[in-house]
């Protein structure tokens, strides 16, 4: 699989990390360019319950964990959450194609489609448009990945199942930056048994590790791959 250009999409700062930190450690270990875009801002779309200096604190929360991670660059769209079920499914769309166009990214970290949060359904879709295989997209590689606090709360439809079909072994200290850069979301994270807890990221990390016979891993569906 290629994997010199890679962006990882998020709904909201935060679930990339919780999705995929461990393997974009790893990625950027092996010589990636990894790039991040958190798509959304509370406070455009929901103001009277985010405010814009809380949006700012969490932003500022992402570049610290991202600085932990390597990623190259860290992009931020304004889009409305948690309302981006009454949004243009299009623009969205065409916000994350303009960055595969201009980075010629190669391979896709997505949110599972079947999470419970609606923003993270909305997102799946419109990246999925926007890495149609036509012949001028340079993506070969699309990928979900599972956010805990949203893929294990989705209702019991088959439709909805997160079935992992590829796993990334990633090594100790690649986990352990994981759960450094989550430790920057103090806004965000939560006290064991809650999920978005570390205890919450390392028990899931043995379970996928264990699934495949290596120590921790990350799991993803794989949507497509082109060789």
């Amino acid at each position: 699989m290629e994997n010199n250009s890679i962006l990882v999409v998020a709904p909201h700062a935060d679930d990339e990390v919780l999705g995929c930190g461990a393997t974009i450690r790893k990625k950027v270990d092996e010589g990636a360019d990894v790039r991040v875009v958190v798509m959304t801002n509370a406070h455009v779309g929901y103001p009277e319950r985010y405010s814009e200096a809380g949006i700012n604190r969490v932003r500022t929360e992402a570049l610290k964990a991202h600085g932990i991670l390597g990623v190259k660059e860290t992009l931020f769209r304004d889009f409305p959450a948690p309302r981006l079920d009454q949004y243009p499914v299009c623009e969205i769309a065409e916000s994350i194609s303009a960055i595969l166009r201009e980075y010629r990214v190669d391979t896709v970290y997505l949110p599972w489609k079947g999470d419970s949060h609606v923003d993270h359904k909305v997102i799946f879709s419109a990246a999925m448009v926007a890495c149609r295989p036509t012949r001028a997209c340079s993506v070969r590689t699309v990928l979900a990945y599972e956010t805990l606090s949203e893929t294990e709360w989705a209702w019991p439809l088959a439709s909805e199942f997160f079935v992992p079909n590829y796993y990334e072994g990633v090594s100790r200290s690649q986990f352990d930056s994981k759960l450094r850069a989550m430790e920057c979301f103090a806004s965000q994270l939560r006290v064991y048994p809650e999920s978005r807890s570390l205890d919450g990221l390392e028990a899931l990390a043995k379970l996928r590790g264990v699934t495949v016979s290596t120590k921790l891993a990350e799991a993803f569906m794989l949507i497509r791959y082109v060789k």
